[in-house]
């Protein structure tokens, strides 16, 4: 069977996998994957065969109106199911950010193992992004997109090099990495009124259920009785989830209190390795099929537990399994053997290893390197802007002399 055909819902093996048949829908018999089930739906209402359905639905029969509506709703959004994109998810944080992130910026892969599109986006402009939105000035855009070439350029010869970018990349990292130590101390104090500089699992999920509009004060006063705390199944297992990562956290002798340092733990595993072992077993664990706790081409192509095995998915099904195939191929199988490792997946996802940056950096070369000296130029960065920024600078030949 070819690696293509592998990745379209046919996932059956492993426990509490899905089971597919008669081009239905794939049900999973283990722990749920709502969402991303619904990043996965979410996908399928860009394609235009699936409102074409839709709407002939719809007319036959007006009970399929609520279909409709639903679809319409999830259409604010959509987004690739392979990818996830930081413009999309400005609007999308939670109500007092104190719920870990699905996006880790500067990590290769999101939480539920979903290639992060705007990864060298964010290693390359770090958190300088203002001039580089769809309605900035391209000329502007242009000249800020120089004055980083230039600073990359730290030998002024007019050329980036490898270990150039690699110096940068592990840069903007590191702003990425201090930028989420300031915002988790923010949220540490949100969660700590009393000040002790220590936070239990009990103040967390008060606080936690008080965002999804529970009565705080009502809620303190049950847990302090030991009642019965009644929540929809929904939520249940998000607080399941966030307990098992809040003792991972919690460095030995666990005691369920989290220092400051060990919050930052908990929202984000890239600067814990232990967290970040827990966070690579959690991806593999929803990937492995045959539960040997490594991964195969076949499985990490694999498109969620949930897909809808028809037609109207195969444009997404093609992306991804293209995007996940040479990520797969070039970068997170080190050694080449078809096979990836914990290990191998570990070392791939940590943001501040630098041999990763390094092959992070020849990459992000080769995809502008016309002229294939192993180096960037000005032309050619001004180019493939898209790739570096998230923008289509045009006119780049006419202008770069200019700009410099």
């Amino acid at each position: 069977m070819d690696s293509a055909g592998l990745s379209r819902g046919r996932r059956v093996n492993g426990p509490g996998r899905a089971v597919t048949g008669g081009g239905g829908p794939a049900f999973t018999a283990g722990r749920p994957h709502r969402r991303r089930l619904r990043k996965l739906l979410a996908t399928l209402v860009g394609h235009p065969a699936v409102w074409t359905q839709v709407a002939m639905a719809s007319r036959q029969a007006p009970c399929y109106l609520w279909l409709l509506g639903v679809i319409l709703l999830m259409d604010a959004s959509a987004r690739p199911a392979n990818h996830s994109s930081a413009r999309e998810r400005a609007g999308l944080r939670e109500e007092n950010e104190i719920l870990p992130p699905d996006h880790l910026n500067g990590v290769k892969l999101e939480m539920d193992g979903h290639l992060n599109k705007d990864f060298h986006q964010e290693v390359f402009l770090g958190k300088d992004t203002d001039g580089f939105e769809e309605d900035a000035e391209p000329r502007k855009s242009r000249r800020k997109l120089m004055v980083i070439f230039s600073k990359v350029d730290v030998n002024a010869d007019r050329r980036i090099s490898p270990k150039e970018m690699q110096h940068w990349i592990m840069q903007k990292t590191a702003e990425h990495f201090q930028e989420a130590v300031e915002e988790s101390r923010a949220h540490f104090r949100a969660v700590d009124p009393d000040g002790d500089g220590r936070v239990s699992w009990d103040e967390y999920k008060v606080k936690f259920l008080a965002s999804k509009g529970h009565n705080e004060r009502e809620l303190a006063e049950k847990m302090r009785s030991n009642e019965e705390l009644k929540v929809d199944e929904e939520t249940q297992e998000v607080l399941e989830n966030l307990k098992d990562r809040w003792y991972q956290a919690d460095n030995p002798p666990s005691d369920l209190l989290l220092t400051e340092d060990e919050f930052l733990s908990f929202l984000h595993p890239e600067h814990s390795r232990g967290m970040l072992k827990f966070m690579v077993k959690e991806i593999v664990r929803d990937l492995d099929q045959d539960g040997d706790k490594q991964l195969s081409l076949p499985e990490f192509i694999s498109l969620p537990v949930g897909t809808v095995e028809n037609q109207r998915g195969q444009d997404v099904d093609d992306n991804w399994v293209r995007d996940r195939k040479k990520e797969f191929e070039e970068l997170i199988d080190a050694n080449h053997d078809g096979i990836v490792t914990m290990a191998e997946l570990e070392d791939y996802m940590d943001p501040m290893n630098e041999y990763n940056a390094l092959n992070e950096a020849k990459q992000m070369i080769a995809i502008a390197d016309e002229n294939q000296n192993q180096h960037l130029e000005p032309e050619e960065v001004l180019k493939y802007s898209e790739f570096f920024t998230g923008s289509k600078l045009m006119d780049y030949a006419r202008n770069v002399h200019e700009e410099f």
